[in-house]
């Protein structure tokens, strides 16, 4: 029997694929094949110094929201004793107590896999400077700051969804680097928590003009006792924009979680 966790994943699907079918505007500089469409396969656009832009509205691939770690076997997600405990609750309650239900923040790396555009902006494309990479995300209208200007993540910041993030270059690949975060952080729809000793890393390599790969290693001690890996893919979607996400306007699904 479905669950309304996957009853809501299944509409979300539809509401991203309908969110990037709303403007039909060419965007500047995409490269065209023939016939007019984006040409995903093309060369890698690069800023001012020489490093591979990101910037563009992306789409991750389908298949994570309720479970990130969906692509890892039996015993590479290996939680503490609590933990297991946590998430076993969150699994039978079908996410009766997900914050996200409640219209807070979803988070990193939870955004990642929920099935809404995002945009990024990379400040480094006008070439002042080492500036920083702000990523949009359509869902509850959040927004991350990524720092490349050399700083070091803080030692006590005040904890965040998002968390704090600093990023630097691996040849062309960025290495974002985040702390921080709350301590109720939920990774998926499913309840894969993350704690305030969460630390996560992030490598965004794009591959192609239509494509970033993006690897996680989801590192917290409270909550796992090894840290984990998780590879994505995330998607160009040229010729669209991103639109108002409204979450708690006229809301009538709490009454509809059917968890124990």
């Amino acid at each position: 029997m479905k669950t309304h966790r996957m009853m809501i994943a299944a509409a979300l699907v539809v509401t991203a694929s309908a969110a990037a079918q709303w403007l039909d505007y060419p965007t500047p500089s995409v490269p065209r094949l023939p016939n007019g469409k984006p040409n995903l396969t093309a060369p890698v656009p690069k800023t001012a110094d020489g490093k591979p832009d990101l910037s563009g509205i992306w789409t991750t691939k389908v298949g994570y929201t309720g479970n990130i770690a969906r692509d890892l076997k039996p015993g590479e997600v290996s939680f503490q004793p609590w933990a297991s405990e946590v998430y076993k609750h969150r699994q039978e309650t079908q996410g009766k107590e997900d914050p996200q239900a409640y219209c807070v923040l979803s988070g990193v790396p939870r955004e990642h896999v929920v099935p809404y555009p995002f945009k990024i902006l990379n400040t480094t494309s006008s070439g002042t400077g080492p500036g920083m990479i702000v990523i949009l995300y359509e869902a509850l209208h959040s927004y991350r700051q990524i720092f490349l200007d050399g700083r070091k993540l803080p030692k006590d910041p005040n904890p965040t969804w998002m968390g704090y993030s600093t990023g630097h270059w691996d040849g062309d690949t960025l290495v974002v680097e985040s702390s921080g975060f709350v301590n109720n952080n939920w990774l998926d729809n499913g309840g894969h928590m993350g704690t305030e000793a969460m630390k996560l890393t992030e490598r965004f390599h794009r591959r192609d003009y239509g494509h970033i790969d993006l690897q996680l290693v989801i590192d917290d001690p409270k909550a796992y006792t090894k840290p984990w890996t998780v590879n994505l893919e995330f998607n160009a979607t040229p010729d669209s924009e991103l639109i108002e996400y409204v979450c708690d306007e006229n809301e009538k699904d709490l009454t509809h979680l059917v968890g124990k």
